[in-house]
């Protein structure tokens, strides 16, 4: 379903209408064609429906009422943005699982209570990555002052794009989750740190894209925040 935002007629559309995608990016609003995924029950898929289903029931056959409560009231606090820029509010339901789904996926343990900081986490800015050609290593650069590194719960993750031919300056294809660089309070990480890119090895040239986002220990999760390197 689309979100349309209306003024002196369509001032903004996200989402799809019958064979149209319509989305927004730096340069500004677009519309493409839309193709049905060639596999939409990949094992990926299937593992996050699976941890959503069980969030499902832990939410409402474990969690106790104040612990309910206090996700609602972390909701009632916390702004989001929607495919719009919009300003928007989810439910304590939707936080809980936007909350801990990144953490299962990530290995990280599920955090039953709410955060008592009633804000994201912090984006951070210094993000980027570098690839060498014939490695497939990556080096992720991060803020090393930021408070989540040196915490012991908190990582930061890091989605990986397709390689694609350096001449391109924006990417709208899917990202692969590719690692995390943990925070620790006795040894904090230090940058850059190194993960792998899941995939073909990177040759000269091409062009990598990433997001990524902190998780803190206290169940707090950024927005994603993006960079891309050029294989050198």
């Amino acid at each position: 379903m689309a979100l349309i935002k209306f003024g002196g007629g369509i001032v903004g559309m996200a989402g799809k209408i019958g064979g149209t995608v319509y989305a927004r990016n730096r340069y500004g609003q677009y519309a493409r064609s839309w193709a049905n995924p060639v596999n939409p029950r990949s094992d990926r898929q299937t593992a996050i429906r699976g941890i959503i289903g069980a969030l499902g029931d832990l939410w409402g056959q474990t969690l106790t009422d104040d612990q309910r409560a206090g996700w609602e009231n972390y909701a009632s606090n916390v702004e989001m943005k929607n495919r719009l820029g919009e300003t928007i509010q989810l439910s304590g339901f939707n936080h809980f699982c936007r909350s801990n789904a990144v953490r299962i996926h990530a290995g990280l343990e599920t955090v039953l209570d709410a955060p008592a900081i009633q804000a994201l986490a912090e984006h951070d800015t210094a993000f980027a990555i570098e690839a060498t050609a014939g490695s497939s290593s990556i080096e992720v650069t991060f803020d090393a002052t930021k408070d989540w590194v040196g915490e012991a719960g908190a990582a930061m993750l890091v989605h990986l794009s397709s390689l694609v031919n350096g001449n391109i300056q924006f990417y709208g294809g899917s990202y692969r989750y590719a690692g995390k660089v943990l925070g620790d309070a006795s040894t904090p990480p230090t940058s850059p740190a190194t993960i792998t890119y899941p995939g073909p090895t990177p040759q000269a040239g091409q062009r990598i894209f990433a997001k990524a986002r902190v998780v803190r220990a206290d169940g707090r999760v950024s927005e994603f925040f993006r960079t891309s390197g050029l294989v050198s």
